[in-house]
């Protein structure tokens, strides 16, 4: 029972890993599926391999029926706002009366602590966690470019679902996860904080830090394409500087090792950005790979439907969408034996579910066709029940 990103990713993971999940929303639908602008492909990507029942939960009878489903359920994922669960009876503490075996995964803004009752955004937490200081230049706070807390809250959600489920398998009872996007994002920056505890001094923010490696920067090259080229070791950089026609800059002795280099970095960037400015993106690219530097294009979202190792591996995959369209979708960023866990089900139709879901449970035809006439329950097809469907 999520929306967004956050729990939406937890259930996600878990059904590309094989799980029966069934996503509960109500008759108009997620809200996440009419979002546009920076939230227009949400649903879509956090969605597959679920089902949709949909139904009003703040209806009793609506109430009833999910209170019923998560009686079945090994697993039960929320990431609603503080209370929310409670005023409706789907709290881990009412919930495990009935169901002891139940794994209860919120998804929160914070932990148990002064902050828990505030509500929480990725944006809010990468403010007060760090984040966004050390993302942009100094006095201009930058979140970095992806949902990152959201997508890793849920997939600490998962792991902690996983973790509760062998131990349930020797405990026979359930527990309570909670995952919170605050202290993800202190996770993120817990090597600034221990770069202090180290150093005495605060990190810089990325676009001002003092670099640990001479070369570790994005050049422009001969037809205006930028590339980020790094010589992190001394084989590097002499393989850097052989690539490029250099040579000069190997004899020169105050350059022999990397902190010599990183303390001369006003004078070598100049001159190795000289060259680039020569260089051919595609056969500097060829290069650099036979050479093992490490080295990367500046690429845009858009185009890696196209980038040749996702194609080649098999990163991205087919997903049916709920309108009958496809598109490619990354897969988890995993392989099992050599195998990537690719799209079991297309991204749900709103209800598609629900009268199997429900049907399931024990409710009858009738019962049902009162749930959908009362405005309690919705169907994939609105206008049938699944035996007229049949």
């Amino acid at each position: 029972m999520s929306h967004m990103v956050m729990g939406p990713t937890c259930g996600m993971i878990l059904g590309d890993l094989g799980a029966e999940v069934i996503k509960i929303e109500p008759p108009r639908g997620d809200g996440t599926r009419r979002l546009l602008g920076a939230g227009a492909g949400f649903f879509r990507t956090f969605n597959r391999n679920k089902k949709s029942v949909s139904l009003d939960v703040d209806q009793p009878a609506g109430r009833e029926a999910l209170q019923q489903l998560v009686a079945t359920a090994d697993v039960f994922i929320e990431n609603f706002k503080p209370g929310r669960m409670a005023d409706l009876g789907l709290d881990y503490y009412t919930l495990r009366q009935k169901n002891p075996r139940l794994i209860h995964v919120s998804h929160k803004g914070f932990l148990s602590g002064p902050y828990e009752d505030r509500l929480a955004l990725d944006e809010v937490v990468q403010m007060m966690a760090g984040l966004a200081y050390m993302t942009g230049p100094v006095g201009r706070p930058l979140r970095a470019g992806s949902s990152v807390n959201d997508i890793m809250g849920g997939m600490f959600g998962a792991i902690g679902a996983l973790a509760a489920l062998y131990e349930r398998a020797h405990s026979g009872v359930g527990k309570e996860v909670q995952s919170a996007l605050f202290e993800n994002c202190v996770l993120l920056c817990a090597q600034h904080m221990q770069q202090f505890a180290v150093t005495g001094r605060p990190a810089a923010p990325m676009p001002e830090r003092i670099n640990a490696w001479a070369v570790y920067d994005v050049f422009r090259l001969a037809g205006g394409e930028q590339m980020f080229l790094a010589a992190t070791g001394d084989g590097q950089w002499k393989s850097l500087c052989d690539l490029l026609g250099l040579e000069p800059l190997l004899a020169d002795e105050t350059l022999a090792t990397n902190n010599q280099r990183v303390l001369a970095r006003e004078r070598i960037l100049p001159i190795l950005a000289g060259a680039l400015r020569e260089t051919d993106a595609t056969t500097l690219a060829s290069r650099l790979e036979a050479a093992k530097i490490p080295f990367a294009a500046i690429r845009r979202p858009e185009e890696l439907f196209d980038d040749p190792h996702l194609l080649a591996s098999g990163g991205l995959a087919d997903l049916k969408l709920d309108d009958g369209s496809s598109t490619p979708m990354p897969l988890l960023p995993f392989s099992l034996d050599g195998s990537r866990l690719l799209p079991r089900r297309s991204i749900p139709r709103i209800g598609e579910d629900t009268g199997e879901v429900l049907l399931g449970l024990g409710y009858s035809e009738a019962q049902l066709r009162e749930l959908v006439a009362s405005g309690v329950a919705k169907l994939g097809d609105a206008s049938a029940c699944p035996a007229d469907a049949a």
